[in-house]
């Protein structure tokens, strides 16, 4: 090679060079940074929830009634977010909701994305009768009311957390099935699959080996996903009263307690609904920086 072909070369090399630095580049900081401390305030609040609210959140208090924030007139430091209508501290009515919400989170979605998986991957793997059977399930799972059902859980059981986590593990499966069985169905055509099955590999093993490690991707970024929605479940249950029981603090049923007091003390209803969409836009926005970061084919695209 002369040198100057070897000079013409030199371009391509830089590009190359170029490209490789961009693709390990972390992208999108100004989204992920914020979205993730406020994500991280909200599980750690959640987890110290009785140690750093300075109330007890059902402690009922006539003379301190519908005192406001701190930072309004008449406002005191005792109650920096106010007080309810029975007199109950705000500050720590919203800490104990975080509480409520992080244990339906880490509850509910890894065990709907465990069953949704394991659906996914049979249906799309096995085919024949067994997916016809399964997807139908996911067909009547999706046609059921989820707020009648919720409604008949209460009717039966009573208002309980109990209630709120199985509806919403009912509710929510099915989307990771449907998604799990289309990545399923592409992956099966794969030239090594065929190679796996041609060495006399066993259905386990290839699904433990190779479609598993191959969608678990997508099931994270659907997981992270699931957050915002979940968390609107929760709320939109106990605002109507049928998620947790009355005596457990919840964003949802401090927001259905305010409605009544929407013209005098809007921050009854503004705080916990601020918290509920802080939280849900940090969801989303997660999910959506995570899909790009584990998608090769968006990781590059300017």
């Amino acid at each position: 090679m002369t040198t100057q072909d070897a000079t013409r070369l030199l371009p391509a090399a830089e590009e190359v060079r170029t490209a490789r630095r961009r693709r390990f580049r972390p992208r999108g900081l100004w989204v992920l940074v914020p979205c993730g401390l406020i994500a991280l305030v909200f599980a750690a609040v959640g987890i110290v929830a009785p140690i750093v609210a300075p109330h007890d959140p059902n402690k009922v208090s006539v003379i301190d009634r519908l005192d406001p924030p701190a930072w309004e007139k008449n406002g005191t430091q005792k109650h920096l977010l106010g007080t309810d209508d029975l007199g109950r501290d705000e500050f720590s009515r919203l800490i104990y909701g975080a509480r409520i919400s992080l244990v339906v989170v880490a509850v509910t979605i890894p065990l709907s994305a465990l069953f949704g998986t394991l659906v996914g991957v049979l249906a799309g793997w096995f085919r024949g009768n067994l997916e016809r059977v399964l997807m139908r399930s996911v067909d009547v799972q999706l046609a059921l009311p989820a707020l009648l059902f919720a409604v008949l859980l209460a009717a039966m059981f009573g208002p309980s957390l109990r209630n709120v986590i199985i509806l919403i593990i009912v509710w929510s499966w099915s989307g990771y099935a449907r998604v799990v069985r289309s990545e399923v169905l592409g992956l099966r055509e794969r030239e090594y699959l065929h190679a796996a099955r041609a060495i006399g590999a066993g259905n386990v093993r290839i699904i433990a080996r190779h479609l598993l490690p191959n969608v678990v991707n997508t099931v994270v970024v659907l997981a992270t996903l699931e957050v915002a929605a979940v968390i609107l479940i929760e709320a939109a249950l106990s605002f109507l009263g049928v998620g947790v029981s009355i005596t457990t603090p919840s964003w949802g049923a401090m927001i259905s307690e305010g409605r009544n007091f929407i013209t005098i003390d809007a921050w009854l209803i503004a705080i916990p609904g601020v918290a509920i969409l802080l939280i849900s836009l940090s969801g989303n926005l997660l999910g959506d920086w995570l899909r790009d970061a584990l998608d090769p084919r968006l990781r590059n695209v300017r």
